[in-house]
């Protein structure tokens, strides 16, 4: 499978760019280039939205929803079928170890065999009314959908945002980040293979500033998904807005797990650690803050301090429990707030450890335990994307729902605790899109609805929810006559 491309994919076809511009392909884990790929620019937006429309318009359009459904089932079969290139093509790209990226792979198929089963069994209902009427309701899809995704997880956003799309009858238009745009552009490649009609999917890498910006605020896009940090989900979300156009937004996270004196600590700690560390940290749903109750305080911590210990840092080839940040820009955020922490007196308990012969160009940072951290500490409460985690104590169960709702995010929480009543207290006074008990992250859980409340964002996607967000209700009433 070819790594890079100078073309970009409209209408179904691989062609040039309208400009000359490319984007360097960097690896993380040694920080040297591999290569370059085209770099789309505004008129490629206008050309790719109008082969969406296009598509709506002929061919795709007039799919059924069972072949719609049968074409995205071959394409996870192709997916399955190029597992291991894909997760190497992740790992060089974005920095993460090997098994974390081949389980990417895997999850991108598992989302096409799931939605490609959806897409023929997603319908409207009808309404019990009058007796001289007949009403029903039909979820027809938006029509041309963009997607602008982000770098840590590419190949499993794309499974729950384009897909999804793609299940309902939309037409998509895909702009990657371009810090990975590899397996974005190889998922068009696989969509040429089965044969998807031309124009149902477009994939224009590019910078956010242009290329993002672009889609945001096309008059020709009729819903958004989007993606990444708070502050850009909003300006997406304006510009959108003048376009009356609906956006779905997937944006930061300080997720807390929660441990109660009653908890199943040796059951809890290996998801303590790796909600943590998991993809370096780079991970919206992180568990980064965890909350213990006084009681076991001192033990959890003594066993979370020998497990970060534990912890070796190095290149994704190595397939280590943690790889490299993604950029040195990201590295250096990372470090700043460790070194803020530090400077404000905070106590580092445990680190991982960088291997020996590690590239020293590459973008690694220590895996980081802090103790004790204050509630309102800058670190408790803002998102750092990086393998940085807090413990902060509590005593009452009340004080964890406070201190777990302190911070302005709302993404995922997780609660340990064998008492029953306690589980359903807290899953309904967490501020959360997603609570788990007694795990946390449900093995990646396709068929589970995510989303966030507050500046998590808003909308739903994965599971059969998220084929609600991707169409609109039309109601029928029909008078007999």
């Amino acid at each position: 499978m070819v790594l890079c491309t100078n073309e970009i994919f409209i209408d179904g076809r691989w062609r040039k760019p309208t400009g000359a511009g490319t984007i360097e392909i960097e690896n993380p884990s040694t920080g040297t280039s591999i290569g370059e790929i085209a770099a789309s620019q505004k008129e490629d937006v206008d050309e790719a939205v109008d082969a969406a429309q296009s598509a709506l318009d002929g061919d795709w359009g007039q799919l059924s929803a069972v072949d719609r459904g049968r074409l995205l089932t071959k394409m996870g079969q192709v997916v399955t079928e190029q597992v291991d290139e894909l997760a190497q093509m992740e790992a060089l790209d974005v920095g993460k170890p090997l098994k974390q990226a081949k389980a990417d792979a895997i999850a991108l198929a598992r989302y096409l065999e799931f939605y490609g089963g959806c897409a023929d069994k997603f319908h409207g209902e009808t309404i019990p009314y009058g007796n001289d009427y007949t009403v029903y309701t039909l979820r027809e899809p938006h029509g041309v959908t963009a997607h602008i995704i982000p770098w840590n997880y590419p190949m499993q956003i794309i499974g729950r945002s384009v897909v999804a799309a793609l299940a309902t009858g939309n037409a998509a238009v895909l702009k990657p980040a371009e810090e990975a745009c590899l397996t974005a552009l190889a998922f068009a490649r696989i969509a040429e293979t089965v044969g998807l009609p031309k124009g149902a999917l477009n994939v224009v890498p590019g910078t956010g500033e242009l290329v993002g910006a672009a889609l945001a605020s096309h008059p020709g896009v009729n819903h958004i998904s989007f993606t990444g940090s708070t502050a850009v989900g909003t300006s997406v979300q304006a510009a959108a807005a003048q376009n009356t156009a609906p956006v779905t937004l997937e944006l930061g996270g300080k997720s807390p797990q929660i441990v109660f004196d009653d908890a199943s600590i040796e059951a809890a700690i290996p998801f303590l650690v790796n909600a943590g560390v998991q993809n370096a940290g780079q991970t919206c749903s992180a568990g980064s803050r965890i909350l213990i109750q006084r009681g076991v305080y001192q033990q959890v911590l003594e066993r979370l301090a020998e497990r970060f210990q534990s912890l070796r840092v190095g290149p994704a080839i190595e397939d280590l429990e943690v790889g490299p940040l993604v950029s040195g820009r990201q590295k250096a955020i990372v470090t700043d707030f460790v070194e803020h922490g530090e400077k404000t007196g905070l106590e580092v308990v445990a680190q991982g450890t960088i291997i020996d012969g590690a590239p020293s160009g590459g973008y690694f940072v220590c895996p980081t335990l802090f103790a004790d951290v204050p509630p309102d500490h800058k670190l408790a409460n803002e998102e750092i994307f990086g393998p940085v985690v807090v413990a902060i104590p509590f005593d009452t169960e009340e004080e964890a729902v406070q201190i777990a709702n302190n911070a302005d995010y709302g993404l995922v929480a997780g609660v340990w605790t064998r008492d029953g009543g306690r589980q359903m207290r807290m899953a309904r006074q967490i501020k959360a899109g997603q609570v788990f008990i007694n795990n946390y992250g449900a093995g990646g859980g396709v068929e589970l609805p995510f989303g966030g409340v507050g500046r998590s964002g808003h909308g739903r996607e994965k599971g059969f929810e998220a084929l609600y967000g991707f169409t609109t209700l039309k109601t029928v009433a029909a008078l007999h006559g």
